[in-house]
C-alpha cells in the first residue's frame, strides 16, 4: 500500500516544485488532476496528448523523485443538463482517458456527475428521496437516459485505452455517492466501473468506511486520505446535510480535516488493514481539503501518520 498525494493540495506550487516536495515527505506517488472539478494545476492535458516530448518531461519529473504516478483524476459532471458544461466536463473526461492510455496509468479518477429533469434545465437535479412522489418520477429517468448510456460509452473507451479501472468517487450531489448506488452503475457496465474510496465523505453521510470496504471489496481501486471533525454542538442542531462548509468552523457541524484529526492512529490502523485484506487498492492518495490548516503542515501530518498506520 502507497502513501500518495493528489497534488492539487499543492496547486500553488509548479509542478516541478510540487513533484519535489511530494518526494519530501516521504510520499511515493501522485495523483494528478486534469481538469473539470480540478484546476489541473499540474497537467497541461491538451499538451500532453499532441506532444510526446511534453508526456516525457512529465514523467521524468515524477520518475527522478523515485514517485509512481497512480491515477490521473478528471473528476466533473459531465451528464449536467447545461449542455455547454457537459460538452466541457465530456472532453476533459475523453482526453483523459486518452493521456491514462498513452502514459500507461491503469486508473481514472472520476465522479458519476449529475443531470436535470427531462423537461431540461439548468441545474443538476440529485434526487435521494422517494417522497414527496414526483422524486419517484425522476429516479429512473437519470439512469435509464444519461448516467448509464455516458458511463458504458465511456467504458468502452477506457477499455481501448487500457485503462483498468474507473474509479468512481462516491460524493453526495453525484448519481453514484454511496455503496448501492454504486453496484447498481458497476451491475449494468461491468468490471470497468471501480470505487474511489474516500472516508471523509461517509462520515459526512453518516456511513461507516469499514462497513463500506466489507460491502465493495475488490471492487474498490483507489483511495482518497482525508479525514472529518465533527462539532456535536453544530451537528445536533443542523445535522450532516448543514450546507456551509468550508464557512466560519465555530458553526460548523462538520469540516473536512487533515487524516488524524477526525479520527485516530488506531482508526487509520483498521481502515489501511481492511483496504489490504479486502480491496485492490495500491494507493491512498492524501487529498488535502482541510480549509484551516496550511497544505504545508496538513500534508506532511497526514503521510506520517498514514506511514505509521500502513
Amino acid at each position: 500500500m502507497k502513501i500518495g498525494l493528489f497534488t492539487d493540495g499543492l496547486m500553488h506550487l509548479p509542478f516541478g516544485e510540487a513533484v519535489s516536495k511530494t518526494a519530501s515527505l516521504g510520499v511515493q506517488a501522485v495523483e494528478i488532476g486534469t481538469g473539470n472539478f480540478s484546476p489541473a494545476a499540474h497537467c497541461d492535458l491538451n499538451l500532453l496528448l499532441s506532444s510526446s516530448e511534453a508526456r516525457r518531461e512529465f514523467l521524468q519529473a515524477i520518475d527522478s523523485h523515485h514517485l509512481q504516478l497512480a491515477a490521473l483524476n478528471c473528476s466533473g459532471n459531465p451528464i449536467h443538463p447545461n449542455n455547454d458544461v457537459a460538452k466541457q466536463a465530456a472532453g476533459v473526461t475523453r482526453k483523459t482517458l486518452q493521456l491514462a492510455g498513452l502514459l500507461d496509468v491503469e486508473r481514472v479518477v472520476c465522479m458519476s456527475g449529475c443531470p436535470g429533469t427531462p423537461e431540461g434545465g439548468r441545474y443538476p437535479n440529485w434526487v435521494v428521496a422517494s417522497w414527496p412522489e414526483h422524486f419517484l418520477e425522476l429516479l429512473d429517468w437519470p439512469w435509464r437516459e444519461c448516467i448509464i448510456p455516458y458511463w458504458s460509452q465511456m467504458a468502452e473507451l477506457a477499455k481501448a485505452e487500457g485503462v483498468r479501472q474507473l474509479c468512481f468517487e462516491l460524493h453526495p450531489g453525484m448519481c453514484v455517492y454511496n455503496v448501492s448506488s454504486f453496484q447498481r452503475l458497476r451491475a449494468a457496465v461491468g468490471p470497468v466501473i471501480a470505487a474511489n474510496l474516500d472516508p471523509s465523505h461517509f462520515f459526512w453521510m453518516g456511513m461507516d468506511p469499514l462497513s463500506v470496504v466489507d460491502a465493495i471489496g475488490e471492487r474498490a481501486a483507489h483511495c482518497h486520505g482525508k479525514d472529518v471533525q465533527f462539532a456535536t454542538q453544530n451537528l445536533n442542531v443542523n445535522g450532516l446535510l448543514d450546507r456551509r462548509w468550508p464557512h466560519d468552523p465555530r458553526k460548523l457541524p462538520w469540516n473536512f480535516a487533515v487524516v488524524g484529526r477526525g479520527r485516530d492512529a488506531a482508526w487509520w490502523r483498521d481502515f489501511v488493514a481492511a483496504l489490504k485484506a479486502r480491496t485492490r487498492v495500491q494507493t491512498i492518495a492524501i487529498e488535502h481539503e482541510d480549509p484551516f490548516v496550511a497544505a504545508d503542515l496538513g500534508i506532511p501530518e497526514a503521510a506520517e501518520l498514514l506511514a505509521l498506520a500502513g
